[in-house]
């Protein structure tokens, strides 16, 4: 029998700012908070439309960390980690379920500022503080994505 596969890709925008805690043991943890469109067609007027789908994201550590310093609401993000389930009794004895998505990648797209448009910069923040590729972090936080390409390399294009 093969074995299991626990992986996850979103794409969206966060629905509210950062919110950190830290574990029992002292590890930081980043909770977000992000919505993903689903395109959808009505069955009723038959246009399309938008359908958002919302997720729990915890993201551990230094890249947590990170994750609470530079993202606000608004700001698109793109996630991979795996989806964890929990269960808990409430304190008036009701079951409750819920699953999470843990990131083990938390790739920063859009503008600074929170708006919504794609393409500007992103800062990269892997699991155990790697660097990713593009733009990423550095001693002075984040550098902005294809920084000579903004600059004017339209010189460059063959067309």
């Amino acid at each position: 029998m093969a074995g299991s596969i626990n992986r996850v890709v979103i794409v969206g925008n966060l629905t509210r700012d950062p919110e950190m805690r830290a574990t029992p043991s002292g590890t930081s943890v980043c909770q977000l908070r992000v919505a993903v469109n689903d395109r959808v067609k009505d069955q009723n007027t038959g246009e399309w439309g938008d359908r958002a789908n919302y997720f729990d994201v915890n993201v551990f550590g230094g890249q947590g960390e990170r994750c609470g310093q530079y993202l606000s609401k608004g700001r698109q993000v793109a996630i991979e980690g795996r989806l964890r389930w929990s269960e808990w009794e409430t304190q008036d004895g009701q079951k409750r379920q819920k699953v999470d998505i843990v990131a083990d990648n938390v790739q920063f797209i859009g503008p600074r500022d929170g708006g919504a448009q794609g393409g500007g910069w992103s800062g990269g923040a892997q699991a155990g503080g790697a660097q990713s590729g593009g733009a990423g972090f550095n001693d002075k936080g984040l550098e902005p994505a294809g920084k000579d390409f903004a600059e004017g390399a339209d010189d460059d294009i063959p067309f």
